[in-house]
Order: structure tokens, then C-alpha cells, then sequence
């Protein structure tokens, strides 16, 4: 098998593919799994045996949204032309029965068509496109799936797509305004939530056995200077200690404040860990950004949680925390300042904790079962809304899981459509 994301920014697309990578080693097919990524930091992360990573020539995005190379000093083109080709020649050699594409169905700038193009030709591989939940406001989402021309990619190169997400949360195929044929081939997995892959084996670190702890994480860093000093600042409690992940693209600036804070009593600057998940789980609130595997990993815990999602150049953690927090799960803060921090702080000790059970948390086992299944035919592989074939396929017609987990039903032939109510998964 192969994921690809090309991780221009931050590490979402990277730890979601690393995730899903676990997961399907997992399965009765024992793959063996390269992942392709665009992110220089894809060493720092462990990974299972039978997972193999292929780090493409890195390209970062400014805080305006716009691109260029990270590190060579060479025009964008030229950078994707490289990139491209890289992942195109490994992909013809790799022969994979399943490709796994992240987000953009053409891959950044169009760099995974040549590769998608000699893949379908073969007639051996499975293509999935994979989508979180949210990809960004509604409007500003349907404008970017049509200017990349998802719809003619899906229809030319894709078998399906996985929305790692709840529907009764937020419904991915209204915004994109998906056509039938796209909608019947969409499967919502849930939230790459529960199960995740164990981190290392350190704990929660404290310097007082009997304090409690608030964990902040700003994801990658990279645009999270704004809360980071406002976790700093907060007045927290007595006997409470900050355990602070600033994130590895965390600006230059900042870097003498964090290593100042580091020196001082009841904080924690933790460079990296490959333990966000489990120390989630143990302190007693959480305070993080909104991107995709921060929030999936507060959902797979019963921590109280304060949301505090960007909101420039994208939407999407922004639309993402708010469904979020109307389903009770989070709390939400747009623009935080220190004390209304410590406030939130305070609240969250005295809370019970948070029940998040009624949500779709199991899109890792999913996708062990989806590719199962998509791989027990492998000929024949047709894209998603294509005409029959001039002959009959030498394969049945690809058929729903037996059984489905009511989740992976909703978008599937013959399921219940979408109501705009509470409870809309339980009523499939």
C-alpha cells in the first residue's frame, strides 16, 4: 500500500497518514506501506515495521496562504516538477494494490497525476481519496474543489473516498456538493480517533507528583506564537503545572521566551513528543489549535478541552471546533488572552469529565476494514462515477462491507440519507 500528502504546512497530513499507516498494518492483508510526504519532519516520528517513508523536496506556505520552496532556492515549478517525478517513478516501481491520496485529489499543483495516470492504466491499484472532515468554510471549500477539478479526478482516477469524520457532525458532501455517483462512493470512516499508535513511553511530566496538569499543544507551530504567549502568561492555579508543546516549526522569536519559560516553576516546554494522545488522556485539561489529529486525539479522551482554532488563511478549524462544541464535546475561543485562559482553566478542573462516546471514533478500524474489502477484488479497479465497462469486469461490482458498522452506511447505495438533526448516525 502507499499514502500520499504532501504536507506543505504543519504536520496534519503526515500524522493522519502515519496513523492510518498503523492502523493498516493491522489488517488480516499485513501490507507493506510507503509513505510518501512532503514534510521535513517525518523522521522525528516512529513507525511500525513494514513502513517505509519517501520525504519529497519540502515547500512551505506563508501565513497569507501562499507558496514557495522551503529550502531551495528555486521557482515553485521547478520544485514540484521534481517532486512529481519522485513520486511518480516510486509509485511505478512500489506497484501498490492501494494508493491512499490526502486531501487534494490531483496531489499540490497537480504533482500525483502522472502518478495516478500510469497507477489506473495497470488496472491493479486501488485508489481512495481521503478527506477530513472539515476542509475549510463551505463556500471557500466547494470554490477549491472546483478549481482543482475534483470532480473530473474522481470520476477518472478514484475507486473512493473516506471522510475521516462524523456526518452528524459536520456532512463534508453538502459543502462540496458532492452528485450522487460521488455521494454512493463516499464513506464516512469517523474521527481517526480512538486506537491510535502508543507514543513513546514517557509520562506526563511533572514536577509535582500531586499537581494538576493542563496540556497545551499549538500542532506544528508554526502559526501558534499568539497562544503560546497567552499560555504563558495566563495566571493559572495553585498547584496546577503547564505542559507546553510549542511545535517544531515554532517561529525564532519565540524560541528565547519558551526557553526562559522552561526555567520557571510549574512549566513544562517539551520540544516533541510522539505522546500527545496519552498524555491527553492524563492530564486534567487541554488547551490546543484546531487542526484535525490535535482535536481527534482530545475526542478519543474524556479531558475537558479549550479549543483555540485558527482562522487565517483557512476556516477549517474554526468551522471544525464550533460543530464541535454545538455536539457538548469542546469548548471554543477565537482570540484568548491570559486571563480569560486562567478562567477557562479553572471551570475545567471542577468539570466532569467529558462523554464523547456518542461520536464516531473509529475511523482507523475503517479503514482496516475498507481495505480489506476494496482489496479483495484486485482487477478490474474502476473509477468513481465511470460509465460501465465496454466488456463485463472480471470482478463483481465493488459491494458494501458485510457487516457495516451503521457509520460506514451513512453514503453508501441504499442507505439512509442525511437528516439536519441531532442524533442523524443513530438513525441509520
Amino acid at each position: 500500500m502507499a499514502l500520499y500528502g504532501h504536507d506543505t504546512c504543519g504536520l496534519g497530513h503526515l500524522r493522519r497518514n502515519l496513523a492510518l499507516a498503523a492502523a493498516l498494518r493491522g489488517s488480516p492483508l499485513r501490507p507493506e506501506v510507503l509513505v510518501i510526504t512532503g514534510s521535513p519532519q517525518a523522521q522525528r516520528f516512529p513507525r511500525p515495521p513494514g513502513v517505509e517513508l519517501l520525504v519529497l523536496p519540502a515547500v512551505r506556505k506563508d501565513s497569507d496562504g501562499r507558496y514557495a520552496a522551503a529550502t531551495l532556492d528555486v521557482p515553485l515549478e521547478d520544485v514540484v516538477a521534481v517532486r512529481s517525478a519522485t513520486a511518480a517513478a516510486a509509485l511505478r516501481a512500489w506497484r501498490p494494490d492501494l494508493l491512499v491520496v490526502d486531501k487534494v485529489p490531483g496531489g499540490f499543483r497537480g504533482e500525483m497525476l502522472e502518478a495516478l495516470s500510469s497507477l489506473r492504466a495497470t488496472g491493479r491499484t486501488r485508489t481512495v481519496l481521503g478527506l477530513r472532515d472539515v476542509l475549510d468554510e463551505p463556500a471557500a471549500a466547494l470554490a477549491e474543489w472546483r478549481r482543482d477539478g475534483a470532480a473530473a479526478a474522481l470520476a477518472r482516477s478514484y475507486d473512493e473516498v473516506w471522510v475521516y469524520g462524523d456526518p452528524s457532525v459536520h456532512d463534508l458532501r453538502e459543502d462540496l456538493r458532492m452528485t450522487p455517483a460521488e455521494r454512493a462512493a463516499t464513506r464516512f470512516l469517523g474521527y481517526l480517533a480512538a486506537d491510535r499508535p502508543a507514543g513513546g513511553a514517557e509520562p506526563l511530566p511533572k514536577h509535582d507528583p500531586g499537581a494538576r496538569t493542563v496540556l497545551a499543544s499549538v500542532g506544528g507551530g508554526g502559526d501558534g506564537a499568539q497562544l503560546t504567549r497567552a499560555l504563558l502568561a495566563a495566571p493559572l492555579p495553585a498547584g496546577v503545572e503547564l505542559v507546553l508543546l510549542p511545535g517544531p516549526y515554532a517561529p525564532t522569536p519565540l524560541r528565547a521566551e519558551l526557553e526562559a519559560a522552561a526555567h520557571q516553576e510549574g512549566v513544562h516546554v517539551v520540544p516533541f513528543t510522539d505522546a500527545v494522545g496519552e498524555w491527553a488522556a492524563a492530564a486534567d485539561a487541554v488547551v490546543c489549535m484546531g487542526g484535525y489529529n490535535s482535536v481527534a486525539e482530545v475526542l478519543a479522551t474524556t479531558t475537558p478541552a479549550l479549543v483555540v482554532p485558527r482562522t487565517r488563511p483557512r476556516r477549517e478549524q474554526e468551522v471544525r471546533a464550533r460543530a464541535l462544541a454545538s455536539a457538548g464535546m469542546l469548548d471554543v475561543a477565537t482570540d484568548p488572552d491570559p486571563q480569560q485562559i486562567a478562567a477557562w482553566v479553572r471551570g475545567a478542573l471542577r468539570r466532569a469529565p467529558v462523554l464523547r462516546g456518542d461520536l464516531a471514533l473509529d475511523g482507523l478500524s475503517a479503514a482496516r476494514r475498507r481495505a480489506t474489502h476494496l482489496l479483495g477484488h484486485l482487477p478490474a479497479a474502476r473509477a468513481v462515477g465511470a460509465g460501465a465497462p465496454a466488456t463485463p469486469p472480471a470482478v463483481p461490482p465493488l459491494a458494501p462491507v458485510s457487516p457495516l458498522t451503521p457509520r460506514e452506511r451513512v453514503g453508501a447505495p441504499g442507505a439512509c440519507a442525511p437528516v439536519p438533526q441531532e442524533g442523524v448516525a443513530r438513525a441509520c
